[in-house]
């Protein structure tokens, strides 16, 4: 018996810093020695009935310890029979998310001379082109609902409702996290992330952050930087969040309970000035900054705990 999970879940959600972390994954896979199951299939994040089970049924016969990675909605093992695995995920500012994705899908990274015509070779011109603040303003498809309830799915699951922006998806997504999830993580705080991913999970993350800071790999990672992006207009921006309420509602619910977990286990929040907020939107939750170091007794028992679930 293993003292950590010998499965664990990380079910990718798109532009949020993913190919950051499989790369590590890599390296980290080779030095403990852990079954690192990787797909290939980018672009199917809701399966039907069928395929859920036949998903699950291959993660599940896996060899063990495994960490299975994959841009895919939630999949509740349980609900066929099988033993629920740890997962873990990382998300981002949706905005920022939306954006990077926006000119990822148009003109790639720095990893080729040409990445615009390897990841969308059948791209129109015109729609290539297409200026960001026109597609927001104008309301085109890409740049509307519901396109642009992105994250939220990842954590509410398979149901059909999970697609549908609204509090029915919201809500269960965060009862996701709070139930499924070891760690969610915010990518604005990725070395924190990877401090604690490397104190619940050491059968997999072990010297985590000391492979991140190496240069050379520093080097590859820049490569998968996002080519091309400018920034919309104010204007454009805030008709963003007005059509990403939802997505921000669960974005600062997330990063709250990033930082109460971290304030557990005595890191410091170096929080980042905020984008500005039109006034209609929702309050940020109250910062945790300080450390709080009188709780470390418990800490062995939380992760027990999540570990049973």
């Amino acid at each position: 018996v293993l003292p950590f999970p010998s499965q664990v879940v990380y079910n990718r959600v798109g532009k949020c810093g993913s190919r950051t972390v499989v790369l590590l994954l890599r390296i980290l896979s080779e030095k403990h020695g852990f079954n690192l199951v990787t797909s290939d299939i980018h672009n199917k994040t809701r399966l039907t009935k069928n395929e859920q089970m036949e998903l699950i049924k291959n993660i599940s016969t896996a060899e063990q310890p495994y960490l299975f990675t994959r841009h895919v909605h939630f999949l509740n093992f349980s609900r066929f029979g099988g033993d629920q695995p740890v997962y873990i995920n990382i998300i981002r500012d949706p905005v920022s998310r939306f954006l990077s994705n926006y000119f990822f899908r148009r003109f790639g990274d720095w990893r080729g001379e040409q990445n615009h015509m390897i990841r969308t070779p059948n791209m129109r011109q015109e729609e290539r082109y297409l200026d960001i603040n026109v597609c927001i303003l104008e309301n085109y498809p890409e740049c509307s609902n519901p396109r642009l309830f992105y994250i939220i799915p990842y954590f509410c699951g398979q149901h059909p409702r999970c697609r549908e922006p609204g509090e029915w998806a919201l809500e269960r997504a965060k009862l996701n996290v709070n139930e499924n999830f070891l760690l969610v993580g915010i990518l604005e705080e990725l070395e924190d992330v990877l401090l604690l991913l490397e104190r619940f999970l050491p059968h997999y993350f072990k010297d985590v952050l000391s492979i991140y800071k190496n240069p050379e790999h520093r080097k590859l990672g820049n490569l998968t930087v996002t080519v091309k992006k400018t920034v919309p207009s104010p204007e454009a921006i805030q008709i963003l969040y007005q059509r990403m309420k939802y997505e921000y509602e669960f974005y600062y619910y997330v990063k709250e309970q990033f930082h109460l977990l971290k304030r557990k286990f005595g890191l410091k929040s170096h929080i980042r000035k905020p984008r500005p907020r039109p006034e209609f939107f929702i309050p940020s939750p109250l910062e945790t900054e300080e450390p709080i170091d009188d709780e470390e007794e418990d800490d062995e028992k939380w992760l027990e705990d999540i570990y049973k679930r």
